[in-house]
């Protein structure tokens, strides 16, 4: 009887964290759908070399403004069709997916640690340094972020890496301002003041007792940041700031692809699509990450 109480009792016992946050995101068709997307989307990125059927700079002079396959005139040879000078879409399509999320990856990244310092910083210590931090985060957040992507990227030169920069410059602000709200809503908590009183030093207290416990709103803020790196990278390509041709870069394709929007649609509108649906992949994952971390919005 007492292994039948036993096993009733694991049975019966709650789910554990993961399986509640799991459950709670699983029901969020959106969601579970933008994870999908996003996955098939890093696959694809990861096996460009194996999936496309050209270099993504191979020029076919003799084939220019192939339509895709299923218009006529469209050649299997180029499922999507090749652009201006000859090149093939979807093989530029498949390394540009490779270089969006090289560029979210490492714009979340930069920007999430700064950030993040600035923020556990301003919020621990309070005073003049609070007052610093944030004051310059205001100053940052009342400019436009493409302006003052524009900006960035003018002072440094176009490029890849100063679009990226530029990028995690603009986001920067969200990520201290988070922070350094939920740090000031850790701090007065008993746990806190317990290790304060128990002889934890300032690092120890950041870093260890106070940043675990904001880490729900900084991943959801992540992983939005992910779809606003892309967008505003492709923004700067788009304005020739970014990357540059022959890069295939999702942006650079579309301004490159500008003059042909009536004679060759699917020159523009296939990187469009590219952009959109990886945007929107992100964003819903995004909302799902959030309502799933935050008690108050689980039903």
């Amino acid at each position: 009887m007492a292994e039948i109480s036993e096993h009733d009792a694991k049975v019966n016992a709650p789910p554990g964290p993961l399986a509640s946050f799991w459950h709670s995101f699983i029901e969020n068709k959106g969601a579970l759908g933008g994870l999908i997307v996003i996955t098939a989307i890093f696959v694809v990125a990861i096996l460009a070399d194996i999936l496309a059927p050209h270099s993504p700079i191979e020029q076919f002079r003799d084939f220019r403004l192939v339509p895709p396959v299923w218009v006529d005139g469209g050649l299997w040879r180029f499922p999507l069709g090749t652009d201006d000078i000859g090149r093939d879409i979807l093989s530029r399509l498949l390394y540009g997916a490779r270089l969006s999320l090289a560029i979210g990856v490492i714009v979340v990244t930069v920007s999430l640690s700064v950030g993040v310092l600035l923020g556990l910083i301003a919020g621990f210590f309070g005073g003049m340094i609070d007052i610093a931090v944030m004051r310059l985060m205001d100053i940052m957040l009342s400019l436009p972020s493409l302006l003052l992507a524009i900006v960035v990227v003018a002072i440094l030169g176009p490029g890849l890496v100063n679009a990226m920069l530029a990028v995690s410059v603009v986001v920067l602000p969200h990520y201290a301002r988070l922070t350094r709200a939920a740090v000031l809503t850790e701090l007065g908590k008993d746990y806190v003041v317990a290790s304060r009183v128990a002889g934890a030093g300032s690092l120890r207290l950041m870093f260890d007792t106070i940043l675990p416990n904001c880490m729900a709103p900084l991943i959801v803020q992540a992983t939005l940041g992910f779809s606003t790196a892309i967008l505003d990278a492709a923004a700067l390509g788009f304005l020739g700031l970014g990357a540059q041709p022959p890069t295939p870069e999702w942006g650079t394709m579309l301004a490159s692809a500008r003059e042909f929007v009536q004679s060759a649609w699917w020159v523009v509108t296939l990187p469009g699509l590219s952009i959109l649906v990886t945007v929107l992949a992100f964003n819903l994952l995004g909302d799902g990450l959030r309502d799933a971390l935050d008690p108050k919005l689980k039903r």
